[in-house]
């Protein structure tokens, strides 16, 4: 009979992982005093001294209406107490209402937890109360060992996960024509075709749990590593992060021939191509393969443009690899102006090439259903916002032109039927907080106020006031990215209208939903063990504790007709935590599982983690 660890006061919820053939049990605290239906949700990352806070407590209507809550120290002293506040709807069968809990005027700094009294009695996890610099700067750096695990080439950092270098043939690979594909992208159609090489695509991030990698979402998280580097530039790790995805862009751009390389290895093959995405190993396994065969292409992994030498660059790709070189020469302007000069004069050449006339499918990556994308204005608009900033900087006349090339991009997105919220397929709020650096733009104001906007709506419709989807994919880096834009809302025009709606996004994302559970690995006491993550899974540990991803942000809940299949591999690691548990908290079409072969869940990516570190940089600034 396995053992159940104990803490005070608190529910252990016994969770079984299956490890091969055998059941390896731990515990995990799920916020209730003792077993019964109601439960408290808290933001266990924590809440800031000087802002709104807000639990919730989910039960039925009948336990919760006469509830009292006090908030208790480490040493069980009550330090606040009141009564449970207004019901917010109910979540699913089992839990008819939500109720607020506000903890607002808790601002001395220290460690907390917050207990139901009375009709009903419930205990949360704990959570801190602390300055934003403080409380901000030690997630950030989570983050930042993420992306230290994602890395690629000879250039690694071992961490917790002991990584090895891989993918060494990178530095000599092949470039081959696109590939074509079935209609649902899942089989390759015919050969592949050589058209160039050898070129030195090494070093770079994994795009995921998986070994590919992608210009479309390094562009994407660079460029946020290096904003959050404006905000928090003394975050241990950071700047050399954000200059690691900064010199694999770098090797991706030709600029020789005027040739953009978007994505470094294959995953959908065929019979005869065995692809990334048919194999579960740790990425150095590739380097051993055989060099010919089905593995060929794991071991010498294909390169493939996104245009052909000289000729026009999807503009999506343009317009962000250029705001990339840009936000470079921004970075570099005053230590290294020479240097800064050159990231520039790179910036405006693949700008200058983007395909302004593009009536056709955006290249992200191949196949484009891993990424599909149909906006691409604002893309350019972030181009030419950060050259404008950039030559600015450096005294580059050329700062009149894109400023004012800017701002007609930014009309133009406003005024598509392409327009969405700050995510790897929409980068429109990060160019409209600069380009009102820039200079004053209404019109950029407003598009924010818009999608903020549309958050603050769709959470004052929700129980546990959740203003992204989360019965589709990206439920968790949308709330991010919402709490990202809210920031770079109110440091552009200085209005803070909506900092407290940016507050209860991240408290839904680190743990006041409906789970109960943070969706960054390591933070707070309960988040995800099983992340369907290739080097986690077979290098890490299975129990929460130790050799973790720390810092990984997952996609979280998802439509629960999208969870009817799970990856298997005979290589996997089995892992599953608390299913039956997770499916009480299931409701309003959404479901949750934390399962090695959810991916619909608990894969972690690059862009999930960007997006929360830059939303926890600017927090912090």
């Amino acid at each position: 009979m396995p053992s159940l660890l104990r803490r005070p006061r608190a529910l252990v919820l016994s969770l079984a992982v299956i490890v091969g053939g055998g059941a390896v049990w731990y515990a995990l605290p799920f916020g209730r005093a003792e077993p019964g239906p109601v439960v408290i949700r808290v933001d266990q990352a924590g809440y800031l001294t000087d802002a709104g806070k807000e639990a919730f407590a989910m039960g039925s209507e009948d336990q919760l209406a006469g509830a009292h809550f006090e908030v208790v120290d480490t040493a069980g002293r009550t330090v606040l107490d009141g009564r449970t506040g207004p019901r917010t709807g109910a979540w699913n069968d089992s839990y008819d209402s939500v109720r607020t809990l506000d903890l607002s005027a808790l601002t001395r700094p220290g460690t907390y937890r917050v207990r139901l009294t009375g009709t009903a009695t419930a205990e949360s996890p704990s959570f801190k109360v602390a300055p934003a610099a403080e409380l901000m700067k030690g997630l950030a750096e989570d983050n930042v060992r993420f992306f230290q695990a994602q890395r690629d080439g000879a250039d690694i950092v071992p961490g917790a996960l002991d990584r090895k270098p891989s993918h060494l043939t990178d530095r000599a690979a092949t470039v081959y024509a696109a590939p074509h594909y079935n209609k649902d992208g899942t089989e390759l159609k015919e050969p592949l075709r050589k058209v160039g090489g050898p070129v030195d695509v090494s070093g770079g991030w994994f795009d995921a749990g998986d070994f590919l990698k992608f210009t479309h979402t390094a562009a994407y998280s660079t460029a946020q590593l290096l904003l959050a580097q404006r905000s928090l530039p003394d975050t241990p790790g950071l700047a050399a992060e954000a200059r690691h995805g900064l010199d694999w862009l770098d090797k991706m751009w030709d600029g020789r021939s005027g040739t953009l390389y978007a994505q470094v290895g294959i995953g959908a093959g065929s019979k005869d191509v065995r692809s990334d995405h048919d194999v579960w190993r740790l990425p150095q396994a590739d380097d051993a393969l055989e060099a010919s065969g089905p593995d060929h292409m794991l071991k010498n992994r294909p390169v493939f443009r996104a245009n052909e030498p000289g000729a026009p660059i999807s503009p999506n790709l343009a317009g962000r690899v250029a705001a990339v070189f840009a936000l470079a020469a921004q970075t570099e302007a005053k230590s290294d102006p020479q240097g800064a000069r050159q990231w520039l004069k790179k910036a405006a050449a693949v700008y200058q090439q983007a395909d302004t006339g593009h009536t056709g499918e955006l290249v992200t990556v191949f196949p484009n259903s891993f990424y599909p994308e149909d906006s691409w204005l604002d893309d350019m608009e972030f181009g030419a916002t950060e050259l404008g900033l950039a030559a600015k900087e450096l005294g580059d006349a050329r700062a009149v032109r894109w400023h004012g090339e800017a701002g007609d991009w930014a009309r133009k997105y406003i005024a598509s039927d392409a327009r969405g919220t700050l995510g790897v397929a929409d980068v429109s709020a990060l160019a409209h907080a600069d380009l009102i650096k820039l200079g004053p733009s209404q019109a950029a104001a407003d598009d924010l106020r818009r999608q903020l906007g549309d958050g603050e709506r769709r959470a004052a419709k929700d129980p546990l006031r959740a203003g992204a989807v989360y019965t589709d994919f990206d439920a968790v880096p949308h709330t991010f990215g919402l709490v990202a834009t809210a920031r770079l809302y109110a440091q552009a025009t200085g209005d803070h209208r909506y900092d407290a709606f940016a507050e209860q996004q991240r408290g839904w994302a680190l743990g006041a939903n409906a789970w109960g559970t943070s969706f960054m690995i390591g933070t707070g006491e309960v988040f995800p063990h099983c992340p369907e993550h290739q080097v986690a899974n077979l290098a890490g540990s299975l129990t929460g504790e130790g050799k973790i991803l720390r810092g990984a942000v997952v996609n979280g809940p998802n439509g629960s007709g999208k969870l009817t299949e799970h990856n298997s591999f005979d290589q996997m690691r089995s892992c599953e935590a608390g299913t039956a548990e997770w499916k009480r908290f299931d409701g309003n079409g959404a479901r949750y599982l934390d399962h090695v072969g959810a991916w619909q869940t608990v894969e972690p990516a690059d862009d999930f983690t960007s997006t929360a570190l830059l939303a926890f940089a600017l927090t912090a600034g």
